[in-house]
């Protein structure tokens, strides 16, 4: 069963229907069903049941399984995890029906991103060393994350010929291998000179595609941009945690703080629904909201 998902892994890498974070939750939460079912003295995916299913389901969700209550997203992605599973199990032939089709999803409240201010984005730019090759490809990896709106997948993937120095535009493949063009401010492109001629011509082979590379000479890792971004919190005294996507964040609503319609940060961040968006735009009235309150002389006055 596990070379069976396994196979369904690579499936999803493969067709880029999913990022490696998505893949990784995926092969968690469908291997904790694996073993619900080899405790069970189970050991293919045809001979599992709506019954069987259902005590699965009830278990994880009182947190028999997980030894702990788990939340509504969790249960969710759980449920997404396993509906896509048998999805491709049925198109391969190995089982006949999905019976994780009988059980509804359930509404997961949308919580408002984490944003940083600008004030604490050029905190955390103004850490970097610029005379020390390691921080200034940290620093190229920060800000084309913030410049231009990158999930933390998208900019490890980044490949040099995806970089257009001469018209300051980067070609993007995102989710589902969708491609975006998204323009970025020239002082950038000094920047990401200043990357290439100091550190990537030492550490990255004359064949090596990716833009940045790792000190080991291989392609930068989302989990070694989330410790570049931890090592920055703490030089830069921010008392928030932060991680990439919080830059992502960022460079939405600092747009549409600044003006920017809404359609275009749709298209820039590579949103299929203009509803994820909008969530933005929530969060940039209650600053506005909170700026009038703080900020204007009759705010406090009572008629």
């Amino acid at each position: 069963m596990y070379k069976t998902l396994d196979s369904f892994i690579e499936y999803i890498k493969d067709s880029r229907s999913g990022s490696d974070a998505t893949a990784d939750s995926y092969y968690r939460d469908i291997s904790r069903f694996i073993n619900y079912l080899e405790e069970n003295n189970i050991d293919k995916f045809s001979d599992v049941n709506k019954a069987i299913v259902f005590d699965f389901v009830n278990e994880l969700r009182n947190g028999s399984i997980t030894r702990s209550k788990i939340s509504n997203s969790t249960y969710s992605r759980n449920l997404s995890a396993l509906r896509s599973f048998y999805r491709y199990l049925c198109q391969r032939h190995i089982c006949d029906d999905n019976p994780f089709l009988q059980f509804k999803k359930i509404h997961v409240e949308k919580h408002l991103p984490d944003v940083l201010t600008v004030d604490q984005i050029e905190r955390i730019l103004d850490v970097f060393d610029l005379e020390n090759p390691i921080d200034v490809r940290n620093r190229c990896i920060v800000e084309m994350i913030y410049a231009c709106g990158l999930r933390i997948s998208e900019c490890c993937n980044l490949l040099l010929e995806n970089i257009d120095r001469n018209q300051n535009i980067v070609r993007v493949i995102g989710k589902g291998n969708k491609e975006r063009i998204i323009p970025y401010y020239p002082a950038l492109n000094i920047l990401i000179d200043l990357y290439v001629s100091i550190y990537r011509c030492e550490y990255a082979d004359d064949d090596f595609p990716y833009l940045f590379v790792s000190n080991r000479k291989g392609k930068i890792s989302p989990r070694s941009v989330q410790l570049i971004l931890e090592d920055v919190k703490l030089k830069a005294n921010l008392e928030i945690d932060i991680h990439p996507h919080m830059l992502r964040h960022s460079f939405a609503t600092h747009l549409l703080d600044n003006g920017v319609d809404l359609r275009t940060v749709q298209e820039l961040l590579g949103h299929e629904n203009l509803s994820t968006t909008q969530l933005y735009t929530h969060l940039t009235f209650d600053r506005l909201k909170n700026a009038i309150e703080k900020a204007h002389p009759h705010s406090n006055e009572k008629i």
